[in-house]
C-alpha cells in the first residue's frame, strides 16, 4: 500500500542534544579508516583553524539516521521497516562537527513517491548546535520495496 502523500511536509520534534566526544570522532575516524589527523590531534586541528578536532563528514550520519527513526516509527505513515534500504544520502555542511558540539536533530519528510510499486521517501534532517546554529542539513533517501506477491 503506498504511503499518504499528506505527510510530505510533517515536521517530527528536534531531538535531545547528542554530545559530540573526542573519543567518539576518533573511534569513527578508525572505523571508516581515515588517518587525518585533523580527527584525532587537537593541535593538528588547531593548525588547520578549528578550535577542536573535527568529526569526518559521515559522523552525523549516527544521528540523524536515529532522528529519522520518528519518521519510520510513525505508525500512521504505514512505513514497513522489514522492506526498508537505504537509497541515497547527502551531508551539506556549514561547518564542520567539533567535538564539544551538542547537536540537536529536526527531521522533515520532504517526499514520498512509489515507483514500480516502490515507496521512496526523502527525509531532510536539520542539525543544529546548541546555540541554535545551523551545522549540516542531511538528506536520506529510503526505499520500502513492494511486498512480493504469493
Amino acid at each position: 500500500m503506498a504511503l499518504d502523500q499528506s505527510f510530505v511536509g510533517r515536521t517530527y520534534p528536534p531531538t535531545d542534544p547528542y554530545e559530540v566526544g573526542r573519543e567518539k570522532i576518533r573511534e569513527f575516524a578508525e572505523a571508516i579508516g581515515d588517518t587525518n589527523p585533523a580527527y584525532t590531534d587537537a593541535d593538528a586541528a588547531k593548525a588547520l583553524g578549528h578550535c577542536d578536532v573535527i568529526a569526518p563528514p559521515t559522523f552525523v550520519f549516527a544521528i540523524t539516521f536515529k532522528a529519522a527513526g520518528q519518521v519510520i516509527e510513525d505508525p500512521q505513515l504505514g512505513l514497513d521497516y522489514s522492506r526498508v534500504v537505504h537509497g541515497d544520502q547527502k551531508f551539506a555542511y556549514t561547518r564542520p562537527v567539533r567535538s564539544g558540539d551538542r547537536l540537536s536533530v529536526t527531521s522533515t519528510i520532504e517526499a514520498i513517491k512509489t515507483m514500480a510499486g516502490n515507496d521512496i521517501i526523502d527525509i531532510r534532517g536539520e542539525v543544529h548546535d546548541e546555540a541554535g546554529e545551523h551545522v549540516v542539513t542531511a538528506f536520506t533517501k529510503l526505499v520500502a520495496r513492494a511486498a512480493q506477491e504469493a
